[in-house]
């Protein structure tokens, strides 16, 4: 029929066509083919078949339509319906940034954060990157909050209310405001095309591989001086140490020699060992005498 549909849709889609096959003859095809919406879906409202009521919406007296428009469609069914003024679009542009429901419980801990590492910034200017009020603002920094026992200070932007750039901004102007020109980092670079999330990503790995390295170096310190003080008590005792390094043990005795003042130790006389001796010579002493009358004995 028509061709491919490149014209703006009516602000409620559902509401007009609704209101369309209640009252005109057009065709479902051209009722969809303006809302925006599948054949079925109107068809199913006509029918009322449909999951939800919609309550019709006047698209003439909203002026997207007029009826010399919608005569020329009842008259051919292969017309396509024009858009006679576009819906101007909904921009929100006052008052305070809208949060998620679910975030809204960590705007106190966002704020005490702020106060305790930003006291540059404004309470306006705070409300406006977070989206509180200056009552909010007040009771936290008096501690008079009716939940000051459980609130603890936590970057906004790890939670989710506003974003690094955002807060950088707010962060410059409030210190350009107050005369301090310490931090002359650019905010953001020209050539850095990722977002604050990858940023966020990488500063926390960047983070976690810092502290790692630092465990790992303050395990290998303690190690170090735990083997110095087992040698150092080896050595004093004179005990055998074993290399960490190589596993194997090592002798102490070139480290610690033995004092020269202390006399060799004498071995203790073998009294057990002269008892068997004496009974071997008396036995050899009778087999001696026994085989001497024996030889005497023997006629020359």
């Amino acid at each position: 029929m028509a061709q491919a549909n490149t014209q703006p849709t009516p602000l409620m889609p559902h509401a007009t066509a609704t209101w369309l096959v209640d009252h005109t003859g057009l065709s479902f095809e051209q009722i969809a083919e303006f809302c925006g919406l599948h054949i079925l879906e109107v068809q199913a409202m006509a029918d009322d078949l449909a999951g939800s009521k919609y309550t019709g919406r006047d698209p003439v007296h909203a002026g997207e339509l007029t009826l010399a428009e919608i005569e020329l469609g009842q008259a051919d069914e292969n017309y396509s319906l024009k858009m006679h003024k576009a819906p101007v679009e909904v921009t929100r542009t006052k008052g305070p940034r809208y949060t998620p429901v679910s975030k809204r419980q960590d705007k106190p801990d966002g704020i005490a954060w702020l106060l305790r590492n930003h006291p540059e910034i404004s309470d306006a200017q705070i409300g406006k990157l977070i989206g509180t009020t200056r009552n909010t603002i007040g009771a936290i920094r008096e501690r008079s909050h009716w939940n000051i026992q459980n609130i603890q200070p936590k970057d906004p932007v790890t939670l989710g209310l506003c974003s690094q750039r955002e807060l950088d901004a707010v962060v410059a102007k409030a210190a350009k405001r107050a005369g301090i020109t310490e931090e002359a980092a650019p905010v953001e670079t020209a050539g850095d095309a990722r977002s604050d999330k990858d940023k966020l990503i990488d500063e926390l790995r960047a983070e976690r591989d810092a502290n790692v390295k630092a465990a790992a170096q303050a395990a290998q310190e303690a190690e170090a001086e735990a083997w110095l003080a087992a040698k150092r008590e080896a050595e004093e005792s004179g005990a055998d140490l074993i290399d960490p390094e190589s596993g194997f043990v090592s002798s102490n005795k070139e480290a610690a020699p033995e004092p020269a003042s202390e006399p060799a130790s004498e071995p203790e006389p073998e009294t057990p060992a002269e008892t068997p001796s004496e009974d071997v010579a008396e036995d050899v002493g009778e087999d001696g005498g026994e085989d001497g009358g024996e030889d005497g004995e023997t006629p020359a």
